[in-house]
């Protein structure tokens, strides 16, 4: 007689309902059989304050305010990593907690969105060309996104987008949301751009770019680092170029050279001249000297001025980062000739490189919660949109601070470093799971209309289950918020 084979059981946490064997997991690798219950596999996760500054004396109420707890146990933030989907969207959200907080109950309500409408801005700290704006970013020869305009110092790519997600082919989705979840956890990514480079992308570490780590963010642009040193070249050199792709700068014509009353060098450059001592387009964009395609330096010079110039003409060449610079003297046919460089000056490059920060990749995750989402908030969704616009909800992603944009719906940004590891899921249809959390007094709670026969006390979600993890160096600790809007409910700003 053949043996009974356990029935499979269907999930309902995203709209692919997979049926699933015991002992299996679903499509998402979030959920699981697990002797005939659907379990979670991902814990759920709570950020614990660290140590806190001891405040001696709140002036408010002219008495301490510190009750000798360090760790401040009783501050638990319950994140929406872990905690589950609201689909079929219907139900409330999987956790809506209360926690008293200076007297004043919270509530603080978490899920985990899927996000069709959702990806990621990039910020790659670096003046090397990696590739034209508007230009195609692939990930497998698959389109995932393109380079956005330049902001000063750093390149930008945004990518996803619903339009990536579900608007192309079934692999360009499936490409699509794999290169999101990976670098919105803090993954490597290699991506190719179009008529450009190839580059590594790692939130919270150094760009690779054709296979060469950069180290250092630019300074500023050659105008910029002409102004920050010119009275420190002013005594040792007769004239300085600082290559750079956006401004390259010229002392001697500068008005910070002017104004230290040195003599103009009649060397001359290539490029569109303008204002006096900056110069646009001297060469192409490339991975050469300050975001250019230059590998000798004197391939940007022209003949010098013979009216001006004169032999023996101390001249430096130097790059935005401090990385790459040249020292040269005129000859007697006013042709610059390599020298060996003095100490001052070797000591200006290398000052330069100092006063640059190190280049990293920045990921924002970003999404919109729409009204499916909100409707686990509330059963009248718009109300949620509103006391956000308000400010009388703080929205955060797995405990980081979220900016919301301005303008109609509720469209968010936060800083996956600031998230705990491993924050963010996916579902095959294709889509990203972000956990998404709304903390405000459960006063204004009950107004809107949110589910108020589901809240609980924050005690009775602690279990040994749950992940705990601390609030990250640098990260906005999120009792910091519910402290303020209970102070709100006390008639503070």
């Amino acid at each position: 007689m053949a043996k009974d084979t356990p029935e499979k059981i269907r999930c309902d946490a995203c709209p692919v309902m997979c049926y699933i064997a015991d002992g299996k997991a679903g499509a998402c690798d979030r959920y699981a059989n697990h002797g005939g219950t659907l379990v979670r596999l991902d814990p759920l996760t709570v950020i614990e304050s660290g140590a806190r500054a001891v405040k001696f004396l709140d002036q408010e109420s002219n008495s301490q305010d510190w009750d000798g707890d360090v760790i401040q146990g009783d501050r638990t933030f319950v994140t929406a990593v872990g905690a589950g989907t609201t689909y079929p969207d219907y139900k409330p959200a999987p956790f809506i907690v209360s926690q008293l907080v200076e007297d004043v109950d919270m509530v603080t309500v978490v899920t985990e969105g899927i996000f069709s409408y959702c990806g990621v801005k990039v910020k790659i700290d670096t003046d090397r060309f990696i590739g034209h704006e508007r230009a195609v970013v692939r990930v497998q020869g698959e389109p995932i996104g393109h380079v956005m305009t330049s902001e000063y110092g750093s390149k930008m790519l945004s990518l996803g987008g619903v339009e990536h997600l579900t608007g192309g082919s079934k692999k360009e989705g499936r490409v699509t949301c794999d290169a999101l979840m990976a670098l919105c956890n803090r993954e490597a990514v290699e991506m190719e751009i179009d008529e450009g480079a190839t580059i590594v992308v790692q939130a919270g570490q150094a760009p690779i770019i054709n296979g060469t780590p950069e180290k250092l963010m630019r300074v500023g642009c050659g105008s910029a680092t002409i102004g920050m040193f010119a009275k420190q070249w002013q005594p040792h050199v007769d004239e300085v170029i600082v290559v750079d792709d956006h401004i390259t700068g010229v002392l001697t014509e500068h008005e910070a050279g002017k104004q230290l009353g040195m003599t103009p060098s009649g060397i001359r450059i290539n490029g569109r001249r303008s204002t006096p001592g900056r110069y646009f387009q001297v060469a192409e964009p490339g991975t050469g000297w300050g975001g250019t395609d230059v590998e000798d330096p004197l391939t940007i010079l022209k003949s010098a001025d013979p009216k001006k110039a004169w032999p023996g003409l101390r001249l430096l060449m130097v790059s935005t980062t401090g990385e790459q610079w040249a020292y040269f003297t005129l000859d007697d046919a006013l042709e610059p000739q390599p020298a060996e460089i003095t100490a001052p000056l070797l000591a200006s490059c290398e000052r330069i490189a100092e006063n640059c920060e190190p280049s990293l990749c920045s990921v924002l995750f970003m999404g919109g919660a729409g009204g499916s989402l909100r409707a686990g908030v509330t059963e009248n969704p718009v109300r949620l949109t509103k006391s956000v616009k308000d400010a009388l909800t703080y929205v955060s992603c797995g405990g980081a601070e979220a900016y919301v944009w301005p303008g109609g719906g509720i469209t968010f940004m936060a800083d996956v470093m600031d998230m705990p590891t491993n924050s963010f899921g996916y579902v095959p249809t294709p889509a990203l799971v972000a956990p998404i959390e709304f903390t405000l007094r459960k006063s204004d709670y009950a107004a809107l209309g949110g589910h108020m026969d589901h809240v609980q006390p924050v005690d009775s979600v602690l279990s040994p289950e749950i992940r705990k993890v601390a609030a990250q160096h640098g990260q906005p600790d999120p009792h910091d918020h519910q402290r303020h809007r209970a102070r709100r409910g006390k008639g503070g700003a």
